[in-house]
């Protein structure tokens, strides 16, 4: 056949097995283009890594130089502070993560049922539980209502499942996995019918194998709320044992100012309570296992977003 050559927009193929060579424009649109990707990553990754550098800088040098990229002096005060009391932040780890774990897949659970169901056609009352659904994002009953309900009526008042419950359903969820859910062909469905399979078989066969990316982003989206969360135990819980991370370092950093703020004048000149460093130690601790978790789910976190909101 020769060297017969194959002309396309911006890229040039030889029917000889050889590599596709690309024409200057499409070369210099990839050097602009991976050049600005790397710059904004940079941009995004320097407070991050301004974050950490400030945990191990020395309090005394935040005070009189202010923040540095990289510290003169390498300090772990912050560090001792935060894990001054290990048991404690261990037992607060542990609370957070049962809390993530159980509230996810229980929130993942039922947020998909409601999804499927509000996805079929079939579904007689799909658009006035739909209204509802959504009437929840725009007007809610206030907090001290709230409160009364939860302590009062339900009594879980320092109980773990006030942790849980309160986010584990969220009307945008159960929005955004009916949207993905309606993106698959219906005819799946039908066949299964045809077939004999009932409502929660093909819900648990069908339905949910393939809508992994979807439950993967709803997944993230409670796992992120829960690991974050301290309010709920703010409000409810009243036994230290209990604490979740977030809240348990909420009241570190809290002491640590009370110190600063009452003892200030009874401390040496060159002591100074670890505050502002502490700040940077306890974004780290809270942080650090998000930043490992999120590579795995990233691909399909993008992917439920984008599918979720086409479809939609």
């Amino acid at each position: 056949m020769g060297t017969e050559v194959e002309k396309l927009p911006g890229v040039r193929r030889k029917k000889t097995g050889s590599k596709i060579k690309q024409d200057k424009a499409t070369i210099v649109f990839n050097i602009i283009g991976y050049t600005l990707l790397a710059l904004i990553s940079i941009i995004c990754l320097v407070p991050f890594w301004l974050i950490v550098a400030g945990s191990f800088t020395d309090e005394l040098e935040i005070i009189s130089e202010g923040f540095k990229l990289f510290p003169s002096t390498i300090s772990f005060e912050a560090y001792r502070s935060v894990f001054s009391t290990p048991e404690q932040i261990y037992r607060a780890y542990g609370v957070t993560i049962g809390v993530t774990v159980a509230g996810s897949l229980l929130g993942l659970f039922l947020t998909s049922m409601a999804g499927y169901a509000l996805s079929r056609k079939d579904f007689l009352y799909r658009n006035s539980l739909s209204f509802f659904i959504y009437f929840t994002t725009l007007f809610s009953g206030g907090l001290i209502p709230w409160y009364i309900m939860m302590t009062k009526y339900l009594g879980l008042k320092d109980s773990y499942w006030a942790l849980i419950l309160p986010p584990l359903l969220s009307a945008w969820n159960i929005i955004l996995m009916r949207s993905f859910m309606k993106s698959i062909p219906e005819s799946i469905v039908e066949s299964a019918k045809i077939d004999g399979a009932g409502d929660f078989l093909i819900y648990r066969k069908l339905i949910l194998p393939l809508s992994t990316p979807g439950l993967a982003t709803i997944g993230l989206f409670l796992a992120l709320g829960y690991w974050n969360d301290w309010f709920n135990a703010n409000m409810f819980i009243t036994t230290g044992d209990k604490y979740p991370l977030q809240f348990l370092l909420y009241k570190i950093l809290s002491s640590a100012a009370v110190l600063q703020t009452n003892n200030g004048s009874y401390l040496a000149a060159n002591v100074v309570p670890p505050t502002e460093t502490l700040k940077m130690a306890v974004a780290v601790v809270v942080t650090g296992p998000v930043v490992l978790l999120y590579p795995f789910v990233q691909r399909y976190f993008v992917k439920g977003l984008t599918v979720g909101a086409v479809k939609g």
